[in-house]
């Protein structure tokens, strides 16, 4: 958790954080993630007032704007104008939410809240006048406490749930997210409970929304008192917050439903913290889940990508399917998982996700995913917006950080669809500038009817040469049949070390003439050999790293945000010149080329934490654990790891939470060293 003057201070995040990279890591067995959820219907009816029978769908401004002045009613309005004039209202999104930082401090005269003059000089009324002109709906917040999660300490509603529920409804509120923060202990059920009523008794419509984060499993109790309910802390802007609530909330499917919904939070999609491909499964991932597609970023700065991401009309139809399921794991090894969703029609959606850092084969069948026997099926592609027939398998090679959404059903029209086809590349993706690499890629036909005429080619970046060795073109490739095809790739000397982009492509036609081009991107490094002798692992070149909050730092502490705001490592009182600066869960890798033979490091939590953080250290080498520490405290002395890494090509150095959640656990590899 972050100890800083945001609202995200003083809400939890709770234990299983620490799960954000153990499939990655090989920390936590897969199985036990993709092991049966809990079983039967949720302990109490859905609320039956006709609200959220999907998942509600709109706009909160917290994740761009926290409580920053730019959080104003011009913005507010100019998000409405932007749903209208970018087609987000058509595709279904509907409420523009404000957050924490509307009010002002205290109360009036008569205990009313005050809309501040200076963000809402117009008030709240005249914001849902505007709103509601454009076809919308408006949200607010407050907090099930004497005071809001933002550190000024805005006004909740602990006490005066009714008066301020009362003002909501005469506002012409239409949904109510309602936080956790400065709850003075009294029982969340009974918290949560008393607002329900409150708003019941406005007598206005009102989607509630219980942002208890999970703490004491609403999904088991609140069916019968909210709309939807938060399962897990706030989301973060990177790659490992969000893996770590997507894997919080995917066991939760029993308890979703119309009108009762999981939320495990926000959208970050055009924030900046991910990639585009790491967006798509953001929204890919929590349109499966039937989470709620709240909006977190500011539209008046989005990228065409974003909208492009946001506006997916065939992803936001499996969020927004009338039956209500919430997608079931299916299998998770290795980091790869298959997760499926039944949709009212009968079809099944199907995500492909991969959580690694490299391309994955992952595959399952529609005999898998529940559907029933049939001659021939089709298989839509939802991010490319093609049809294709398969014989029954479902399979894809997944780019890192990827998801492949498809939505298939037995459909006795599938043979008017071109045969899928599946592009896979083997072989290391670590490459040395200079030094040619040996890969062979392979074009498997899934489909009921053969692919003709089968082309394929490999390119890259401008200079490198990728040649065949072994033929690139087929007459014709029969169901469950491949085309492989050798290559012989060069990088040009003196490449900078990084991340580089093949791209591998196949043309190919239909017994019926259709001509289909399938494309794979993929992502090879190069890298550099260790130096030989001893060397800082501070001031080494990494492969590549996630964190729990901010960037890992080289040669400080993590400062939780931006890069470079550390500060000198320090463990036991004794500070260190060099070493890794980290927040659990972390992971660090290193291309060592088979060429190293010991990892050495002081590992300890930072004293800038005072008595927080329990942190464990793990090393592992080529996805073997080679050395760990158990559970440190603040309170523990710095202790020394090492490990025997000879013949290991990558080495990665690992942060896991000890086990209690993500709080404070400011990890440090001191005077890391790398012997080669």
């Amino acid at each position: 958790m972050r100890h800083l003057p945001t609202r995200t201070t003083r809400r939890r995040v709770v234990g299983a954080l620490a799960t954000a990279l153990l499939c990655t890591t090989g920390l936590t067995a897969p199985e036990a993630l993709a092991a049966p959820a809990p079983t039967g219907a949720p302990a109490s009816p859905a609320l039956a007032d006709g609200l959220a029978l999907t998942p509600p769908m709109g706009f909160n401004n917290w994740n761009s704007t926290h409580c920053r002045a730019e959080f104003n009613e011009t913005m507010v309005k100019g998000i409405a104008d932007l749903f209208v004039e970018k087609g987000l209202k058509d595709a279904g999104y509907q409420y523009v939410n404000l957050d924490d930082c509307w009010a002002l401090p205290s109360r009036d005269a008569d205990g009313k809240l005050v809309p501040d003059p200076v963000r809402f000089p117009n008030g709240i009324k005249a914001v849902a006048d505007y709103i509601h002109a454009k076809g919308l709906k408006l949200g607010i917040y407050t907090s099930a406490g004497t005071k809001t999660c933002d550190s000024v300490g805005f006004p909740g509603a602990l006490g005066h749930e009714y008066s301020d529920a009362r003002q909501f409804a005469d506002w012409d509120v239409d949904y109510l997210k309602y936080d956790n923060c400065n709850n003075q202990g009294v029982d969340a059920k009974q918290r949560y409970t008393t607002m329900r009523d409150a708003l019941k008794a406005t007598g206005r419509p009102i989607v509630y929304s219980l942002c208890e984060w999970g703490e004491n499993k609403p999904w088991e109790w609140a069916s019968d008192v909210g709309h939807l309910w938060r399962t897990t802390g706030d989301i973060s802007d990177n790659w490992a917050s969000m893996l770590s609530i997507l894997k919080q909330n995917l066991p939760l499917a029993p308890h979703a439903g119309p009108g009762h919904w999981n939320d495990p939070d926000m959208l970050e999609v055009g924030n900046g913290g991910m990639t585009d491909t790491e967006y798509r499964s953001h929204f890919s991932m929590w349109s499966v889940m039937a989470a709620p597609l709240l909006i977190g970023s500011d539209l008046r700065k989005a990228s065409a990508a974003t909208f492009d991401i946001l506006d997916n009309k065939e992803v936001i139809a499996v969020d927004q399917d009338p039956l209500g399921k919430q997608g079931t794991v299916l299998s998770s090894e290795g980091g790869r998982w298959v997760v499926a969703k039944e949709m009212k029609d009968g079809s099944r959606t199907v995500a492909l996700f991969n959580e690694t850092g490299s391309a994955q084969h992952i595959a399952t069948t529609t005999a898998a995913v529940g559907l029933p026997a049939a001659h021939g099926y089709t298989l839509r592609d939802l991010w490319q917006h093609r049809s294709y027939n398969t014989a029954g398998a479902i399979s894809a090679t997944v780019p890192a950080h990827g998801t492949v959404l498809v939505r298939v059903s037995a459909d006795r029209h599938w043979a008017k669809n071109p045969p899928a086809v599946e592009l896979g590349l083997d072989g290391s993706p670590l490459v040395e500038a200079g030094k040619p690499v040996s890969l062979t890629s392979a074009v498997t036909d899934l489909g009921r009817t053969p692919a003709r005429h089968v082309s394929v080619a490999l390119s890259g970046p401008t200079g490198w040469k990728a040649a065949a060795t072994s033929p690139s073109t087929a007459g014709t490739v029969r169901t469950g049949h491949s085309l492989r095809t050798k290559w012989r790739v060069t990088v040009p000397e003196g490449t900078t070390a990084g991340s580089y982009d093949l791209t591998l492509r196949a043309t190919y036609r239909s017994p019926t003439g259709i001509r289909t081009e399938s494309v794979l991107p993929l992502t090879v490094s190069v890298v550099v050999a260790p130096p030989s002798g001893v060397s800082h692992l501070g001031d080494l070149p990494w492969l590549s790293t996630t964190n729990g909050f901010g960037p890992v730092e080289r040669n400080t502490s993590n400062g939780e945000s931006a890069a470079g705001d550390g500060h000198p490592i320090t463990l036991g009182g004794v500070v260190y010149a060099k070493g890794l600066g980290a927040h659990a869960p972390s992971a660090v890798e290193y291309y060592t080329g088979k060429r190293c033979r010991t990892v050495t490091a002081d590992v300890g939590v930072d004293d800038e934490k005072g008595a927080k953080g329990t942190v464990a250290f793990e090393i592992w080498a080529d996805g073997a654990l080679v050395a760990s520490t158990g559970v440190l405290t603040n309170a523990m002395p710095a202790q020394p790891v090492s490990a025997d890494v000879t013949g290991a090509q990558v080495v990665r150095l690992v942060v896991t939470d000890g086990g209690d959640g993500v709080d404070s656990d400011h990890a440090d590899w001191a005077d890391a060293r790398l012997t080669c």
